[in-house]
């Protein structure tokens, strides 16, 4: 199945940000990530009075849109750029952020295994890039992991339990909210270094 179309939102007191629905056109500011949405096309700030697990998944959604969005108009050179001692680097977490959908949700709602999934075992190796591991192709794997986590969590509500993660059996409620944390951190660090990225040309 292939990915749904970015859309845009505004994000109130932000500079608008104008593309077609299909093209992600970001500003060229520095640091600049915009608020954008890669499923319903509405933003946190429209689902104020729905039920909890839509509130939720609207964060979701706008956390895994800034991490695909930060990609964004960079070079492949400047996406695979190391700024700091550790392996981050923006493709990095993009991939890396595939990887934690795919744990969260594909290993602990279906129970598939990470092997099988063609999954490091450990969360640190998800940040090694390989040769062949491009902006398209990254940002192509983050979307259909996306997708793949909607679709695994739709029927279910916030109190049910999975039972495929290693931990053990986790309310879907802590689930989403350890992936938002997660989501939260890795589009902080992605501002930074996009910001030093840009910054230095």
């Amino acid at each position: 199945m292939s990915a749904p179309p970015l859309t845009s939102v505004r994000r109130p007191g932000a500079r608008r940000i104008t593309r077609r629905e299909s093209v992600l056109k970001l500003a060229v500011g520095q640091g600049d990530t915009p608020v954008v949405t890669m499923h319903t096309g509405r933003t946190s700030f429209d689902v104020t009075g729905e039920p909890l697990k839509e509130q939720m998944e609207a964060f979701l959604d706008e956390h895994r849109a800034a991490l695909h969005a930060c990609l964004g108009g960079l070079t492949e050179e400047q996406a695979r750029r190391s700024l700091v001692p550790s392996r981050t680097t923006l493709l990095g977490l993009v991939k890396h952020a595939t990887y934690a959908e795919r744990v969260w949700f594909g290993e602990a709602v279906t129970g598939r295994p990470r092997q099988e999934m063609g999954l490091p075992p450990n969360a640190a190796d998800a940040f090694i890039l390989a040769d062949g591991d491009t902006i398209e192709s990254v940002r192509h794997a983050h979307a259909e992991a996306c997708q793949a986590s909607r679709q695994a969590t739709a029927g279910l509500g916030l109190d049910d339990v999975l039972r495929g993660h290693r931990l053990g059996p986790l309310p879907l409620r802590w689930v989403y909210l350890h992936a938002l944390r997660e989501f939260a951190q890795h589009c902080g660090h992605a501002d930074i270094l996009r910001e030093q990225i840009l910054s230095a040309g």
